[in-house]
């Protein structure tokens, strides 16, 4: 894909990507990725920024070409801790205050190989200067008004999306994920969580490249004979579980917390609500 969709809400301070893969951007656009202190730009976001975006090899922090990079990984390619990240996260901070004629597409970093949660690298760059390009992911943790987007979750809720019908939409005769959800009881956030969910592919690869089939393969091993009975690990049920598996990186939930939820035991509230409470 060459392009990205912008979203820019008139009330908010900050524009949001889709986290689609891009291969060029506009040249005072500026693509920050997630490094490592080697340099070495061989997978993920750093693939592509190396590729279209001249990152150079060796240099694994700072201003390169049209990117910037910001550590995740050190020297071994092994996780940093948060407080680390976050020293160089500020370092970001200040350049792009600095360079306020530029703009930045952030991708999730820290977020794919290096392992963190959206829910825990997003906060840091919270109070940035407004020339940077937020993924949509990171919008709730960075606007104070978006936590109405993210209801709580209930077994009705989960019910109503996560099914053979709205799922494999296609064989129930409806053209979209979208027509499929207006026959559906949800209401306008929850259709929208509902999306989010539907739209985030994790088989036979997510987003940032990673191979989720054994995580997958163990999610629907627990899940089987408890809440759901899937025949076998068919492409079908392996779809239908990654499903489950992106709501509950959505809202921060294990798989255990799912089958109380599915079975109406448990109401889960997004993480951005539990930290006000």
């Amino acid at each position: 894909m060459n392009s990205s969709r912008y979203f820019n809400d008139n009330n908010m301070s900050y524009q949001y990507h889709d986290e689609s893969i891009v291969t060029e951007l506009p040249e005072d656009t500026v693509f920050v990725f997630g490094s490592n202190l080697a340099g070495i730009h061989d997978s993920g976001a750093a693939r592509v920024a190396a590729q279209h975006f001249a990152a150079v090899k060796g240099v694994g922090r700072g201003w390169a070409g049209q990117t910037f990079a910001i550590p995740t990984l050190n020297e071994h390619l092994q996780q940093m801790p948060l407080s680390q990240i976050e020293h160089y996260v500020d370092d970001f901070k200040i350049y792009a205050k600095n360079h306020p004629k530029m703009k930045y597409f952030l991708t999730a970093l820290g977020c794919g190989i290096a392992g963190y949660k959206v829910s825990e690298i997003a906060p840091l760059f919270k109070g940035i200067h407004s020339n940077v390009i937020f993924p949509e992911s990171f919008r709730p943790y960075i606007e104070e008004d978006a936590v109405s987007q993210f209801p709580n979750l209930t077994a009705d809720t989960v019910h109503a999306f996560i099914n053979d019908e709205v799922i494999f939409y296609f064989n129930h005769g409806y053209e979209s994920f979208e027509e499929a959800l207006s026959k559906t009881h949800l209401s306008a956030a929850e259709k929208a969580i509902a999306l989010v969910v539907l739209n985030e592919e994790l088989y036979p690869r997510d987003r940032y490249g990673r191979g989720r089939e054994h995580e997958i393969t163990d999610i629907l091993g627990k899940l089987n004979g408890k809440i759901f009975n899937f025949q076998s690990n068919s492409e079908g049920a392996m779809i239908f579980v990654g499903v489950i598996i992106a709501l509950m990186e959505l809202y921060d939930i294990d798989e255990y917390d799912f089958m109380k939820l599915w079975r109406g035991e448990l109401e889960i509230q997004h993480p951005v609500n539990r930290k006000r409470h």
